[in-house]
């Protein structure tokens, strides 16, 4: 970990594991900021200390990638890693294609949150 705290945004309609997904990633030294919507956050953005955003592409409202998109437009630069449960590889290829640096289908596991996180991280650096 370096000196400088890397915040992680987490956007995920589901209470649950938007609470566990905290959970793991403060025990690992990450900061976290909760939203429940893209919309949440949105209006909260300008505050927001995230470093990248993790984000459910199925969410009431804007989708994900829709918040990806709209984010990028405005200028912002967050490296996302998005996640969902459909396999749908259609999905997956508009993801890549809005620039994700990650995509994990549910469940996934530490190991693979970890590696996105990564990943994240060194996109955050160039």
């Amino acid at each position: 970990m370096s000196d400088q705290s890397y915040v992680v945004a987490i956007i995920d309609d589901d209470d649950i594991l938007r609470e566990a997904l905290a959970g793991l990633l403060a025990a690992n030294e990450y900061e976290v900021e909760l939203y429940d919507s893209a919309e949440s956050f949105l209006a909260s953005v300008a505050d927001s200390r995230a470093n990248c955003l993790l984000v459910d592409i199925h969410l009431a409202g804007i989708c994900g990638i829709q918040l990806g998109q709209g984010l990028a437009k405005a200028g912002f630069r967050y490296p996302i890693i998005y996640m969902t449960g459909s396999t749908d590889e259609g999905l997956r290829w508009r993801a890549m294609q809005a620039g994700c640096v990650a995509f994990l289908t549910k469940p996934f596991t530490p190991p693979a949150l970890d590696e996105a996180l990564s990943a994240a991280r060194r996109r955050s650096l160039s």
